[in-house]
């Protein structure tokens, strides 16, 4: 049994560190690292006491969380998306009463809600980036099924030990279909990260956990076996986390030593950026609706250069006019000029005139105070010390007469103004793309 159950724990304990590093503000990204790693505990916890209650119900609350990702992965478009999300969160809740209520055959319950995300991931599949994303979830759950029925049914369908790690394989299939779906998603590349990651996690797991799996071979204690579990953890958490355990390491190291700290904070979101910007290339074969939704992206990490360094709009041509003659052509450099032009967009917006809180300023005063001066105005400990008078009186029209919602409505309306005249722009300057959309354009057929 340790022989399989070390490496199945290493390996998925390192894919939802993996997953939670990589963005940890994507909620189907951190309900499939919670579904890992619920699963890593639940074979911890089975080679301490094989069938007991507490393993059975952590290897099926990956279902639960697995539903969850399902439901996170639907488009922004859908209506009723906020309710379903709200929907999972209380079915979650009610359904992990019911796995500690009920016997181990009556557990499969928590499969319900795997199939109802399935079904409404199917529903909405010609909007799910990539196309096979849904079926290679339902292929993957299904399997999942398959062993946990294996688990908890009274006929024994096969060893134990390999029926865990074949789940365990279902999961980490799941984990990679999720970091392929939130990559597309943001522009992002991931194979070089990931085989970067993997590999160090793969080393890792021969250099320690092939020691620890001696050690509960030769010693059956459960001490002993909770301790080497926890230190695959902690070491496979090291290894999945990697960017954040290096800052909080500076943080620690160089407290008196604030440039140098600065300094390397650059170079380290740098190295993390390098591998996760996609090719130059890839930016002409963007269509207008994920451009769009790139640009968007790039709003809400406008305060973030670590985010911005790896989107795919720091090779727009705007971006290397502004760095024409420089002698520097870096991603950091590409990201400051990215924020610079977004700046300038978002300035664009401006009405002619003095500052004013009129339903014409709307736009610019959403994004301009919120998003370029970073500025709450419902924040419980808002300081105004230093802001100039038009950002006082902004913040104070905001909170007494502008309501959340509204608020939001009026960011996503001046986003949607600004991606659009970034496309608007990148269409009328870049000869290659306008030669490509002519190329598209349909030939009159000839008529037979």
């Amino acid at each position: 049994m340790p022989t399989l159950a070390v490496p199945a724990f290493a390996l998925t304990w390192w894919a939802a560190c993996y997953l939670i590093g990589r963005d940890p503000r994507r909620p189907a990204a951190l309900r499939a690292a919670g579904a890992l790693l619920t699963y890593a505990a639940g074979v911890a916890v089975w080679t301490v006491e094989p069938r007991g209650v507490a393993a059975q119900v952590l290897l099926c609350l990956p279902a639960l969380l697995w539903a969850g990702a399902a439901v996170a992965l639907l488009p922004s478009s859908v209506p009723e998306r906020r309710q379903i999300d709200l929907g999972w969160m209380i079915l979650a809740g009610v359904f992990l009463v019911m796995l500690i209520a009920l016997p181990a055959s009556g557990r499969l319950v928590s499969l319900a809600p795997l199939a109802g995300g399935l079904v409404l991931l199917w529903r909405f599949r010609d909007q799910v980036r990539p196309p096979m994303l849904t079926g290679a979830l339902t292929v993957a759950a299904t399997l999942y099924a398959l062993g946990l029925a294996a688990l908890l049914l009274p006929s024994a369908l096969g060893p134990s030990g390999l029926v865990l790690a074949a789940i365990g394989l279902d999961l980490l299939i799941l984990g990679f279909l999720i970091a392929v779906s939130d990559t597309l998603d943001v522009g992002e590349r991931l194979r070089p990260d990931l085989v970067r990651s993997a590999t160090a996690a793969a080393v890792v797991t021969v250099l320690v956990g092939g020691p620890v799996a001696l050690t509960l071979l030769a010693v059956d204690d459960t001490i002993v076996t909770v301790l080497q579990f926890s230190l695959v953890a902690a070491v496979m958490s090291i290894v999945g986390l990697e960017g954040p355990v290096r800052r909080g390491l500076d943080l620690i190291a160089f407290r008196g030593e604030e440039r140098l700290r600065r300094d390397r904070s650059a170079l380290l979101l740098l190295a993390e950026a390098l591998p996760r910007h996609r090719q130059r290339h890839r930016l002409l074969a963007t269509g207008e609706q994920e451009f769009l939704r790139f640009a968007r992206q790039a709003l809400d990490n406008y305060g973030d250069l670590g985010r911005l360094m790896r989107s795919p709009l720091t090779d727009l041509p705007a971006v290397d006019r502004r760095l024409t003659g420089r002698a520097l052509d870096q991603p950091l450099e590409r990201a400051v000029e990215l924020r610079a032009l977004i700046k300038d967009k978002i300035d664009g917006l401006r009405p002619p005139g003095p500052f004013e809180t009129t339903d014409e300023w709307r736009h610019y005063n959403a994004l301009h105070f919120c998003t370029v001066l970073g500025l709450n105005p419902y924040g419980r400990k808002l300081r105004t010390d230093g802001l100039e008078r038009d950002a006082r009186q902004a913040l104070d029209w905001m909170r007494r007469y502008v309501p959340r919602g509204t608020l939001r409505r009026w960011q996503n309306e001046a986003a949607a103004l600004v991606a659009a005249r970034l496309w608007d722009e990148l269409v009328t300057t870049d000869p290659r793309l306008i030669a490509r959309q002519r190329g598209n354009r349909t030939a009159p057929t000839r008529s037979t």
